[in-house]
């Protein structure tokens, strides 16, 4: 991962959420455990290698955690961990900025004349 240039808080989280996919990645596993291709099927425009490296970043910075069953094929499952559930209030704040951004977006509605 980069080196942090400011040493600013904000740019701590972002070096680590900063991607396009990975607080989505996060969002997705809110309603609990993921297998990998429930995940790649939630974010359609990711490719399998920047979900695989994504999951691994967030697994590294431990606030997902990765869960392999003695299965044939082995069976995978990803889940928040104490850490990640940090992350609840950041989605959600997204949400709320990500929907005024979609109504600012939107035409507003032609006036009428009387």
């Amino acid at each position: 991962m980069k080196e942090s240039v400011t040493n600013c808080t904000v740019e701590e989280a972002m070096r680590l959420l900063g991607g396009r996919w990975r607080l989505l990645i996060v969002f997705f596993l809110l309603d609990g455990p993921k297998r990998f291709n429930e995940l790649r099927r939630s974010v359609p425009g990711i490719s399998q290698r920047m979900l695989t490296l994504d999951l691994r970043a967030l697994e590294e910075a431990q606030l997902i955690k990765r869960t392999a069953y003695p299965t044939v094929p082995v069976t995978v499952e990803y889940e928040l961990t104490e850490d990640g559930k940090r992350l609840v209030p950041v989605v959600k704040v997204m949400q709320e900025f990500g929907k005024w951004l979609l109504e600012r977006e939107q035409p507003a509605p032609a006036a009428r004349n009387a």
